[in-house]
């Protein structure tokens, strides 16, 4: 599944949180409807089977409440890629990555075969289930888990056992630590802590450019990995450093650097860490240290300025302004404004982005700010996820068009607008800074309002507080859905100056 990760360290965010953030994206020509849901334990499935791959796993009889984001239409699979459960650890999956021959020679993806034939005939061959993948990994792991770093425990031993049909990348966070885990081939896995004081950038690449291996074969301290992992890389001859350079490089070792990566993955990691550090290099030109197409763009940098939710938002909707690349700019031209993949594309489902606050009550630490829709067109609206329910607007998104729900209004918008941009673009900026400065100011006051109660005591005051910034951000949804409208309305080509009253 194609998207885009950043992941904010809790000494590089502006109030100090934990922040872990994603769009998911649809294949090319697919636009997949997504809701956002509260999973309580007697909903949670006790015996697993998935319902691409089939695999089938028991489950741990003691869940935890948590929340999700899965298809509205479960045909292939719950796919709840994002969530906080109720201890307040937080998971994004996942992030689809990329490899090489090398190690998918070595310790190949575990894909499922279907039946051939039909039991008692003669060549029947049965069914061989595959690993697991993007569809489980929230579902079987975030219910279980108290921790960042229990969460890529649990993860590993599901990998080692069952293996996977897919490369990974997956963010697990609690409120001080941020880990990235990442698959290689079918059952092996790394997995790094984000610095601090830093943040990281990861497109539909494997993204990890130092790793420490006897950290993560000894104390663990700010690495993990499967046991195996240094016999597997010596006996594959996986390690290309030249002259035994320290650290390891697991990008050389286990990722790719292929032309299709230069047009699809690099560029949106170049863009994301020139807003972030537009001072730190010189990024365009002849004189740039790292241009679009670069192969050695840092995994984890610091940033100039600490990050915000707003910052998040922009390198996650952004479609290259101010460069040559923008498809919606006047710089460059038309072969150089569909160049590069946009990270703002039409076919962005949702964006996530979970803060976990360190500075409140357990109670309301988790903020879940959601997006539906093309992330250029969108707004977020701040969800407390400690709660016993989602409000209908972005709960009960349905399979057919309805603007009754975020996810429809959200796509209408953006289909609308994209042929009107320049049109539509200051209703849109107006929409998008209404809904954020509401957001926050709905965050500090209904903080106030737990203030001193309990965790149980929260739950419904938080579920009923999430209504009201629901039902504010319907209203100027709709509003904005009006305006564009009329917009793209006036500029219909079959428009005409004359009229009359008939």
């Amino acid at each position: 599944m194609p998207c885009t990760t950043i992941l904010v360290g809790k000494n590089a965010s502006y109030d100090g949180s934990t922040i872990i953030a994603r769009n998911e994206d649809s294949p090319n020509g697919q636009f997949t409807a997504k809701k956002t849901i509260v999973v309580h334990p007697d909903e949670q499935p006790r015996h697993y089977r998935s319902v691409l791959s089939h695999v089938q796993i028991d489950l741990p009889d003691n869940p935890m409440r948590y929340t999700a984001v899965p298809n509205a239409l479960p045909d292939e699979g719950i796919w709840a890629e994002h969530g906080v459960n109720s201890r307040n650890v937080a998971m994004s999956a996942t992030e689809t990555i990329t490899s090489n021959e090398r190690v998918l020679g070595a310790d190949p993806l575990v894909v499922p075969h279907k039946a051939q034939g039909k039991p008692g005939e003669d060549g029947y061959v049965p069914e061989v289930p595959g690993g697991i993948g993007e569809e489980d990994f929230v579902t079987i792991v975030l219910p279980y888990i108290s921790s960042a770093r229990e969460g890529v425990q649990r993860l590993g031993a599901l990998l080692e056992k069952y293996g996977t049909y897919e490369m990974n990348g997956v963010a697990f966070s609690d409120v001080d630590e941020i880990w990235w885990l990442e698959t290689i081939g079918g059952h092996h896995w790394i997995a790094r802590r984000v610095p601090d004081d830093s943040y990281v950038t990861m497109p539909n690449q494997l993204g990890i450019d130092e790793f420490d291996l006897d950290d993560a074969l000894g104390d663990q301290e700010d690495a993990m990995c499967s046991a195996d992992l240094r016999e597997f890389i010596e006996r594959n001859h996986l390690d290309l450093a030249v002259e035994n350079a320290s650290p390891f490089n697991p990008r050389d070792a286990f990722g790719s650097h292929s032309d299709s990566d230069h047009v699809y993955n690099t560029p949106r990691a170049w863009y994301m860490q020139r807003f972030l550090n537009p001072y730190d290099e010189v990024w365009d030109g002849p004189e740039a240290l790292h241009g679009p197409m670069s192969d050695d763009i840092p995994w984890a940098r610091q940033p100039e300025r600490k990050i915000t939710i707003e910052d998040v938002k922009y390198v996650l909707s952004s479609h290259y302004q101010g460069t040559p690349y923008d498809p919606y700019g006047t710089k460059g031209d038309e072969h150089t404004r569909s160049m590069f993949r946009p990270i703002g594309i039409n076919r962005n489902n949702h964006l996530c982005v979970i803060q976990l606050r360190p500075y409140v009550a357990e109670a309301n630490c988790a903020i879940q700010w959601t997006a539906y829709g093309s992330n250029p067109f969108n707004t977020l609206v701040p969800l407390y996820a400690n709660v016993d329910d989602i409000p209908a607007y972005l709960r009960d998104t349905t399979g057919d068009v309805d603007t009754s729900n975020f996810y429809w209004a959200n796509r209408l918008i953006g289909a609308l607008a994209d042929s009107r941009y320049k049109d539509t673009r200051a209703a849109i900026e107006q929409y998008q800074e209404t809904c954020t400065a509401a957001g926050h100011a709905f965050v500090a006051r209904v903080d106030a309002r737990v203030a001193g109660k309990t965790y149980a005591d929260s739950t419904p005051i938080l579920t009923r507080a999430n209504q009201e910034i629901a039902g504010l951000v319907q209203r100027e949804t709709t509003a904005l859905l009006g305006k564009v409208l009329y917009i793209s309305s006036m500029a219909m080509r079959n428009g005409f100056h004359m009229s009359d009253n008939g």
